[in-house]
């Protein structure tokens, strides 16, 4: 798990904190729904070394991680080792993991409400950038959940399907991400990504439209649309698949697919952290 946020001026979030505590327990429902009576050996195409049982513990674990830097107000990282250790959580039975998912959501919902949005910890983001809050996790843990829940409907063959709001809100987390300095800042041998005339836009129709702008000292976004040079169409569930590079065969690219293909290399980099 990464996560690096920036609330620019472009408008709140699309859902409050208890919302978010909400859905970080629904999401974890759907998900072990989902695997439930699946082959834990099973392959995840979209995570590559990873099956089934790995992804599972890899999201229990992300909950149980971020709990625990709530509940103690952590001001400095705690170990994520677990997170993404093939061997965190081995002893774990199969059977059980469902189980085993729910109790780390719910522990994770409820640290989270008794902690309430605005208590201050320690988060990946840099503090000039986000503020260093609950808020910050309980988004977060929502959508690294969701995300993983669309892995494992690849594997199960469920059936994914999420609330236009809830994955529009995702979309502008993804935005959020695509504007800090890891995501736009020079590279040897890798072209600039801003420049004159550079713009993007998103459009799910009914659901949202969004506008990234390339064209000053940093990306900035907002809602709504505007003159883009390349732009990405589809259904917002789709869109949101398919900034996270899975599957979203009902995506439409027109214009600058060059362009488009350098923002999504560079916005993408903390998928690999």
């Amino acid at each position: 798990m990464a996560g690096i946020t920036n609330r620019a001026a472009t408008g709140e979030a699309l859902l409050g904190f208890d919302e978010y505590c909400a859905a970080i327990v629904a999401q974890t429902d759907l998900l072990a729904r989902h695997a439930a009576g699946a082959d834990p050996a099973a392959a995840v195409p979209t995570c590559p070394g990873w099956d089934l049982g790995r992804l599972l513990r890899h999201v229990g674990g992300d909950h149980r991680w971020a709990e625990e830097i709530v509940r103690t107000r952590a001001t400095e990282p705690i170990d994520d080792g677990s997170v993404n250790d093939p061997a965190a959580y081995a002893d774990l039975d199969d059977t059980t993991l469902g189980d085993w998912l729910a109790e780390g959501a719910t522990a994770l919902a409820d640290t989270l409400r008794a902690a309430g949005p605005e208590v201050r910890v320690w988060t990946p983001a840099d503090e000039d950038l986000v503020d260093q809050s609950a808020m910050f996790w309980a988004r977060r843990m929502t959508y690294e959940t969701l995300l993983h829940r669309a892995d494992a409907t690849l594997v199960t063959g469920a059936e994914f399907v999420v609330e236009e709001r809830l994955a529009g809100d995702a979309v502008e987390e993804w935005l959020e991400f695509s504007t800090v300095p890891e995501a736009y800042g020079p590279l040897p041998g890798v072209p600039d990504l801003l420049g004159p005339g550079r713009a993007l836009h998103l459009d799910a129709g009914r659901a949202g439209e969004w506008r990234l702008d390339l064209t000053g000292e940093r990306p900035s976004w907002r809602r709504g649309s505007g003159g883009a040079v390349v732009s990405v169409h589809g259904r917002v569930p789709d869109l949101l698949l398919f900034l996270y590079a899975r599957p979203a065969p009902g995506i439409v690219t027109r214009g600058d697919s060059e362009l488009l293909d350098l923002w999504l290399q560079r916005s993408r980099f903390w998928l690999e952290a």
